[in-house]
């Protein structure tokens, strides 16, 4: 691709790919979404999977091609047992994995319902393990090692979860990952931001001092959004060299939510040339029907997924539309509908409406009209929009209309 940051379906800024922009990413080879919806998101106050809903998001992510799954937390209920049982016999396609607390009984039902992995938490900040767990330090340290042990010798590939990590002092979490890492088990390390309290520039920090300390281990991101922070967090973890992102749709999860899947990729895929080889037209359905099924209002012009991204007010925009959008969509968004499967660029009716919105509306309403007649149906329109407090539908146009052009 001789120009990554415009094609026929994006057009991002070229700085993003000079050589001062881009020297010192170390972005791993193969990188993998490991989505957790169906756990981490499921923890938003107020939000219910049932079984047959877990299957059917499971499903859903399966067609968009995300790696691997977090199909929820066995201990949590007998139906989210049943669910993941369910979700590993459709053999999906993605790796599944389900989510304990650092506890042999907890990684036991894990291995009971048949996952290829499993995520094992363990509080890592000492003041999380004193005064949330009212444990000692050596209890977190000693259930840690025992539980990934057991993982490990049942076959399950481990993920060592340590929660609240980013809030940690620092070579107290880097003694404790070692020291899990040689007596316990782990095939990887997740760095767990809790909290969404990381700084961009601090999530890279971070990856690259894990690095130095445990070597040849993957490093799995998993960062909140309480700062509307957690795609861009996981990008820079991502090219300081971490290989998984844990993600959810939408930014679904406890309190703020996680990191944006839809943002994330699409972000590595057009501003990094990064490919995961997904299905991007999906990610618009996807998000619809989790928001759906969870019973959450969604912002209208969230990025890549909101239901009015691609609706244009601004008689501004409406004229280069007009002149050239239909022909080169992406010079009035940064990358077209189709291309994440959203709703088709519409011109609405508004307090910001402009002629050439008039005009594109007459156009579509098969009605001709003087300049005179226009400027005042543009006049109207506005009046009516002050009025109605929101955009005007196509019978109030017409209204509007009738009374202009007799």
């Amino acid at each position: 691709m001789s120009t990554p940051w415009k094609t026929d379906k994006w057009f991002v800024s070229p700085w993003n790919y000079e050589k001062e922009t881009t020297e010192g990413l170390n972005f791993a080879p193969k990188i993998k979404i490991h989505d957790v919806t169906l756990r981490d998101g499921e923890q938003q106050a107020g939000v219910v999977f049932n079984k047959d809903q877990k299957v059917a998001i499971a499903e859903k992510l399966a067609e968009v091609g995300v790696h691997r799954i977090e199909a929820g937390m066995p201990a949590v209920s007998a139906q989210d047992e049943a669910a993941i049982k369910e979700i590993v016999k459709r053999n999906l396609g993605p790796q599944i994995f389900a989510f304990a607390r650092c506890m042999k009984d907890d990684v036991k039902r894990s291995v009971d319902c048949g996952v290829d992995g499993v995520v094992i938490e363990i509080p890592s900040s000492t003041h999380l393990i004193q005064n949330g767990y009212k444990w000692s330090l050596e209890k977190a340290i000693d259930l840690s090692i025992e539980a990934t042990r057991f993982a490990h010798d049942n076959g399950l590939y481990t993920v060592f979860f340590p929660i609240d990590g980013t809030r940690a002092e620092l070579d107290w979490f880097l003694t404790l990952i070692e020291k899990v890492a040689t007596e316990g088990h782990m095939d990887a390390l997740g760095l767990v931001d809790t909290f969404g309290v990381l700084s961009p520039y601090a999530a890279a920090y971070m990856v690259k001092k894990v690095k130095e300390r445990i070597k040849d281990k993957p490093i799995e991101v998993h960062f909140h959004d309480d700062f509307g922070m957690g795609a861009a967090n996981t990008l820079m973890a991502l090219s300081a060299g971490a290989d998984v992102a844990h993600t959810t749709i939408s930014a679904l999860g406890e309190r703020a939510g996680n990191a944006p899947y839809e943002e994330l990729v699409l972000s590595l895929l057009t501003m990094y040339n990064i490919d995961l080889g997904l299905n991007y037209s999906k990610l618009y359905e996807t998000s619809k029907l989790v928001r759906d099924i969870a019973h959450i209002p969604m912002r209208l012009n969230r990025p890549i997924v909101g239901d009015m991204l691609f609706n244009i007010e601004s008689g501004i925009v409406a004229g280069w539309y007009q002149n050239c959008g239909r022909e080169t969509p992406t010079e009035v968004a940064p990358f077209t509908p189709d291309l994440v499967g959203q709703l088709p660029t519409q011109v609405v009716l508004g307090k910001n409406s402009g002629m050439p919105s008039i005009e594109i509306w007459l156009d579509k309403v098969g009605v001709t009209a003087t300049d005179e007649q226009k400027t005042e149906i543009l006049s109207k329109v506005k009046e009516r929009a002050f009025i109605k407090g929101w955009l005007l539908n196509e019978n109030e146009f017409k209204e509007i209309v009738a009374k202009v052009v007799k």
